[in-house]
């Protein structure tokens, strides 16, 4: 292991170190949270900024351009700071953009506060698991991944029925202000739970490329961009299928959202199981359910019940996926985890944007079959690149 590592203070005790990860864990979720709330919030926050919709989605999405460009750069950016400082700055950067945000009087001025949420999402995932491998034992990195996108799952599954809800009764403005105390308080328990986390190296980005340059790890970034653009390519437009499809209604679409959230919690916790003994296994079994689902629905005459139960499984897989190339990276690239993590983050962001983008061409080209083929085509492209595992192995 690196000198990194290693080098927590010594006055950190377990609980303490637990109490960090739980820390961690919530502003996984307010982070969730602030990027997708708006998506059930659209129309509201359009109106009230005297903008078209289309320009809204776009300010929308812009957080994601920026979270690609921090994964990539954070960590030769912070150099030696210590990362107790930068996760605070990070989560007080969260706490300002909310505000911004709540306050915004144009479309211009969300945009900005969009630009720097995305800036937060990028560096603190960038930094998440290696900071988890310094905060507690080696043997419990999995179990600690686990618990931190527990947060993720929590906020994909309540976040946009949460916030089309509160956005009816205080007005989407009013939803902002909301998460900004929750943010405070989670500043605050940072304050106090994270150990001192002092970086004795400074990430360069010839480091950066030397990473990327490991045959296994290349194999890896390869398997897992793969992996996320095909479920991108679906997940984006899953509401028009089951609004096509389907013939559902608002209230049922939301339902059927809530579903494959909650089935996030099962994946949580299969992932952070499978991750510590066979995460060789976990990473191809996600693809290969997904593009399996995916198939399924494509089948013609499927009742709502079906389509929920599929959904259970592809929701169960999409938290499994974050975990499983987390706790990859974890024991295979455990002496330059935080370059490691830049890198995985800033492919991740870039798979998302790829993977949405495509699904929407598809769709003007062969509607809904097209999205959900091209979908399968990536993940079974993923399965393809990782082989039988052995290729993602770090060399003994």
């Amino acid at each position: 292991m690196s000198p990194q590592s290693c080098n927590i203070s010594r006055d950190s005790s377990p609980s303490s170190a637990w109490g960090a990860v739980f820390s961690m864990t919530l502003c996984v979720a307010l982070l969730i949270a602030s990027e997708f709330m708006p998506v059930s919030l659209l129309t509201p926050i359009a109106e009230g900024l005297h903008s078209s919709v289309g320009m809204t989605g776009q300010a929308i999405s812009v957080s994601g351009f920026f979270a690609m460009m921090a994964g990539l750069m954070v960590s030769t950016v912070v150099g030696r700071i210590n990362r107790k400082t930068v996760l605070i700055g990070l989560t007080l950067c969260m706490l300002m953009s909310l505000v911004v945000t709540a306050i915004a009087p144009n479309f211009t001025v969300l945009m900005i506060a969009r630009a720097a949420l995305g800036i937060c999402i990028g560096g603190f995932w960038a930094l998440a698991t290696s900071v988890l491998m310094r905060l507690v034992p080696h043997n419990e990195v999995n179990k600690a991944l686990g618990i931190m996108y527990m947060g993720q799952a929590m906020a994909a599954a309540f976040a946009a029925p949460l916030g089309s809800y509160l956005g009816g009764m205080i007005g989407w403005r009013g939803v902002f202000w909301a998460l900004v105390p929750i943010v405070l308080i989670n500043l605050i328990w940072q304050l106090i739970s994270l150990p001192s986390l002092p970086s004795n190296e400074r990430v360069k980005l010839g480091t950066l490329s030397s990473v990327l340059m490991r045959p296994y790890f290349l194999y890896g970034i390869a398997g897992m961009s793969l992996t996320f653009a095909g479920a991108f390519t679906m997940f984006t437009y899953l509401r028009p299928y089951l609004e096509q499809r389907l013939g559902l209604q608002v209230g049922q679409i939301s339902l059927m959202f809530l579903v494959l959230g909650c089935a996030g919690f099962i994946g949580s916790s299969l992932g952070s199981r499978m991750a510590k003994r066979h995460v060789l296994g976990l990473v191809r079994l996600v693809p290969a359910v997904m593009a399996t689902v995916t198939l399924c629905l494509l089948w013609p005459h499927l009742s709502i019940l079906m389509v929920a139960i599929l959904l259970i499984a592809w929701g169960a897989m999409n938290t499994a996926l974050s975990i499983g190339w987390m706790g990859w990276m974890s024991q295979n690239v455990r002496d330059q985890p935080e370059a490691a993590g830049s890198l995985m983050v800033a492919a991740i962001q870039g798979a998302i944007l790829i993977g949405s983008a495509l699904g929407g061409k598809l769709m003007d080209i062969g509607d809904i079959p097209g999205t959900l083929i091209g979908s399968v085509v990536l993940l079974a492209l993923a399965l393809v690149t990782m082989g039988s595992g052995k290729k993602l192995l770090k060399p003994a």
